[in-house]
């Protein structure tokens, strides 16, 4: 397979972890026999010291021509610090998002068994946890209506939502669940948004075309409760952009570490791939940086081509780094700790 991948290294250590990903990406292309042609562009802070702008024309005709994006991260703390610049890197998520029309986040939560004993729960409560959140991501609070008034006293910021967005990623929900064990929770806020209430009802109407499906209905707060409680009890949830925000950062640390999860944004013609951890400025240019997040994000890439067996080659290499404490130390647990290269290199090698 000929493929075109846009590589949007960002911000702060995405830089550092898309070189690994790259690198093992072009691995299992030399294996499989594919061909990839990487086509670099700017976007976030980077983007905004080029060009004044954290996601360039240039840059969508890039994303738009290719066919997959796989994606550093954004962000610095001069942006951060600052309420009141009128140019974020965040500005250039959103903006690329809404563009590329990629409304379904598919963010995985799953567990590493050599590494039970790392995350913050107990191994009783965790084990076999294996979940996926689907977060809606061009709705919702954050692209409505947003100001301020009374002389800057009250701010406000609107949600929104039209029964067309909730079935597009419901549908995307309910064929997940019937490719895994057929159950779907749906996570809103119906006792009291008005917005929860129109998603319950369109994904009730929408049962009937999925009866395999069995689906239930959970308020956000007792989701919050359960994913640190019984986590193993949820296998697809969907839900809107903000409960999805904080719900998908919340799951994230059930594995040991947010260095281990990736993600995939998808529309209806591209997909974005990238590392859920942020740019972490603090550690930029430092060589410890876990590369895994983003190495498991180019498998997920893979895996939405049809290419399974080439997600799965990656994802036995990250598996065997971890089973031979090839790690880097945000899971060395006071043992040795390999640098962001070493061990993008390590996987390569092995792959």
């Amino acid at each position: 397979m000929k493929l075109k991948i846009a590589v949007l290294a960002g911000d702060g250590i995405g830089p550092e972890v898309i070189d690994q990903a790259v690198k093992v990406s072009d691995a299992i292309a030399k294996k499989f026999n594919h061909e990839i042609t990487w086509r670099p562009a700017l976007t976030g802070a980077a983007a905004i010291d080029a060009v004044g702008e954290p996601y360039p024309d240039e840059t969508h005709e890039i994303c738009a021509t290719s066919d997959a994006v796989l994606f550093g991260a954004i962000g610095h703390p001069r942006y951060d610090n600052d309420p009141l610049a009128k140019v974020r890197p965040e500005q250039g998520l959103l903006k690329m998002r809404k563009k590329l029309g990629l409304f379904a986040n598919v963010r995985p939560t799953f567990t590493f068994p050599s590494l039970l004993d790392k995350s913050p729960l107990k191994r009783e409560r965790i084990e076999g946890t294996d979940l996926v959140f689907l977060r809606e991501l061009t709705g919702g609070i954050y692209f409505g209506e947003k100001g301020r008034r009374d002389g800057g006293e009250t701010a406000f910021d609107n949600c929104v939502y039209t029964r067309a967005e909730v079935i597009r990623l419901a549908k995307k929900g309910f064929e997940l669940a019937m490719t895994r064990s057929k159950k779907l929770c749906c996570v809103d806020k119906a006792n009291v948004l008005e917005t929860s209430r129109l998603w319950r009802e369109t994904v009730q109407a929408m049962e009937k075309d999925y009866p395999e499906v069995t689906v239930s209905y959970e308020f956000v707060d007792a989701v919050a409760m359960r994913l640190v409680q019984w986590p193993n009890s949820y296998d697809v949830l969907i839900t809107e952009n903000l409960f999805g925000d904080i719900l998908t950062d919340e799951a994230s640390v059930i594995s040991g570490s947010m260095g281990l999860m990736p993600s995939a944004s998808l529309g209806s013609n591209i997909g974005l791939f990238e590392p859920i951890h942020g740019s972490y400025p603090q550690a930029t240019g430092l060589n410890i940086a876990n590369p895994m997040a983003t190495i498991l994000s180019a498998a997920m890439m893979f895996e939405n081509f049809g290419l399974l067996e080439e997600g799965k080659a990656i994802r036995e290499a990250v598996n065997n780094a971890l089973n031979k404490g090839i790690v880097t130390e945000d899971l060395a647990d006071g043992g040795k700790a390999y640098g962001t290269k070493e061990v993008g290199a390590w996987i390569t090698e092995n792959i």
